[in-house]
């Protein structure tokens, strides 16, 4: 996974796939928000049924010490895989995207996937300075990251904090929202290639209680998880906030009615807010058949 990512030619052709198959309105790079991690020296690897595992977790202030920087070099591929995409999408934009500092960290801290992050916690209680310290490094390396996509064309970021549903809003707004706002902050001087500020999609899952304050970190449009219902959302945010989102992905597998009933009920969902971008509550899983994909574009193009 990892080395496909850093190798433009497979980004290149894993990233068009889906326009070329589905005929979707923009193209997503393919990456994943753990490679920063992996340019900046970290050593780790994505294991098949688990997700991204750190050989070293940081735990302490001497592996805190340890952390390097992106070189300029070990973006190059990113950088030519955007060049490239974007000579073959011509109009079609592409998003680029990197993870917020507490989902990215959460990785970093725990050595891997974790439900309940319990070194995490351990270090936000009792090594606040740390904490700090990381997070920061995250948000910095992240920044790099994007902002290389950016400036080698994405039309629009994507910010994803996966875990950060699984906060109370007291923890968000004290141990993720400040490095959030970091991140965001430092990418808001971005424009595309018409001049124009970047769009910033801010998404996470089980974010219902935080979406305010996500939003409040920087982000000009809200990704919101099928947790949530999208006039739910646009309320909470007081219907000035553009939407992206969110079709259950467990519909996936139902007949075709069920699937036009529910994207029809999200496409009305939407009406309510100022901007609206179609799309699933979460990825696409594995087993997936992809004409229902297709047919899912079809129809959001002919109701919308």
């Amino acid at each position: 996974m990892l080395e496909s990512c850093l190798t433009p030619d497979l980004v290149v052709e894993i990233t068009l796939q889906p326009v070329r198959r589905h005929g979707v309105d923009a193209a997503i790079l393919f990456s994943d928000i753990v490679v920063p991690l992996k340019l900046a020296g970290i050593d780790l690897e994505i294991q098949p049924g688990v997700g991204p595992v750190i050989a070293t977790p940081v735990r302490t202030c001497a592996d805190a010490d340890s952390l390097g920087t992106i070189e300029p070099l070990a973006l190059e591929p990113i950088t030519e895989s955007v060049h490239r995409l974007v000579r073959e999408l011509g109009f079609t934009p592409l998003i680029g995207f990197g993870g917020a500092p507490f989902t990215l960290a959460s990785y970093l801290i725990e050595g891997g996937p974790s439900q309940k992050l319990p070194a995490s916690r351990a270090m936000m209680r009792d090594q606040p300075e740390l904490w700090d310290r990381v997070l920061n490094w995250c948000a910095d390396i992240t920044e790099v990251f994007i902002r290389a996509q950016v400036l080698a064309g994405a039309s629009a970021i994507q910010i994803f904090d996966s875990w950060a549903g699984r906060l109370t809003a007291e923890e968000y707004r004290e141990f993720a929202l400040p490095y959030s706002t970091r991140l965001f902050g430092a990418l808001a001087d971005l424009n595309d290639r018409t001049g124009q500020p970047v769009p910033r999609v801010h998404f996470g899952v089980g974010t219902g209680h935080i979406l305010t304050d996500m939003y409040s970190a920087g982000a000009t449009v809200m990704g919101i998880g099928s947790d949530t219902k999208l006039s739910e959302a646009d309320s909470i945010l007081g219907g000035t906030v553009p939407l992206q989102g969110n079709i259950p992905v467990d519909v996936l597998v139902q007949p075709y009615s069920e699937i036009e009933s529910v994207v029809r009920d999200v496409i009305e969902q939407g009406k309510s807010a100022p901007g609206h971008i179609v799309n699933l509550g979460h990825g696409v899983p594995k087993d997936t058949t992809p004409e229902v994909l297709t047919h899912i574009v079809r129809f959001v193009h002919e109701n919308s």
